[in-house]
């Protein structure tokens, strides 16, 4: 079978890192869109949908969000598989018709998350984990049909809905990108949370949290077999039409 081809939809508004980690993780050829500029795909004709992290909300008055929450909602009902992560997790809620709303204060650092039952995306992953969150905002209400995989005493952590998934945590994350993160937050959460925090990312924080980077090779698997059905669909009937 040829390599998946996944659109990347970059919303970070400084990409480096998010786009180092994704093109680590992801064992399928990307290719990227700048969300934050406006730059999304004319079409789904893709084998899978990644939507990234952002310091936006899902909710503000900025011209380029509601095309990608449009973009997504379409990608969806086109059956084309879909990961959001972090903020990409709040724009797939959004486009489902769930609700997004600001949280009582930030959850940032190395956290525990409890997985609530079997589902292939978390294939390999104990139902106790770390990962690393940095979050104000939170799915408040889950789309209609979805169900809930994941959560910690702060709320929603995984969903699904479908050919969807989203999760709030952030399993792409190197210890680079945790420190840049964490270090860029001293105006919105001060100094002291976020000295507390650099002290807790350390190797073996960061050597736990690599257990949930089986999801990506779990979405890549689910995208590769959903790929193999629709080859085998068309096979079928085009062997019918002879």
């Amino acid at each position: 079978m040829t390599r998946l081809r996944f659109a990347l939809l970059n919303a970070a508004h400084d990409g480096a890192n998010t786009r180092r980690n994704f093109r680590r993780e992801i064992d399928a050829d990307l290719v990227e869109f700048d969300a934050v500029d406006g730059d999304l795909p004319d079409h789904t004709e893709f084998d899978g949908v990644v939507v990234t992290g952002s310091r936006s909300s899902v909710y503000w008055d900025e011209a380029w969000i509601p095309p990608l929450v449009d973009y997504v909602a379409d990608a969806a009902e086109a059956g084309v598989p879909v990961l959001g992560v972090c903020y990409g997790h709040q724009v797939l809620a959004e486009a489902l018709g769930g609700r997004v709303a600001g949280m009582d204060g930030f959850e940032i650092g190395y956290n525990e998350i409890r997985r609530l039952r079997d589902d292939p995306l978390f294939e390999g992953i104990d139902e106790s984990f770390t990962a690393f969150t940095t979050h104000g905002d939170a799915v408040v209400e889950l789309p209609p049909s979805a169900t809930l995989l994941a959560e910690n005493d702060r709320g929603v952590h995984a969903f699904r809905d479908g050919h969807c998934w989203g999760v709030q945590f952030h399993p792409e994350y190197d210890i680079e990108t945790a420190r840049d993160v964490t270090d860029g937050k001293r105006d919105q959460i001060g100094d002291a949370r976020v000295d507390g925090v650099l002290e807790s990312i350390t190797p073996e924080a960061y050597d736990a949290a690599c257990e949930a980077k089986a999801l990506f090779e779990n979405f890549t698997a689910y995208a590769e077999l959903l790929a193999a059905d629709e080859v085998e669909a068309e096979a079928e009937a085009a062997a019918a039409d002879d």
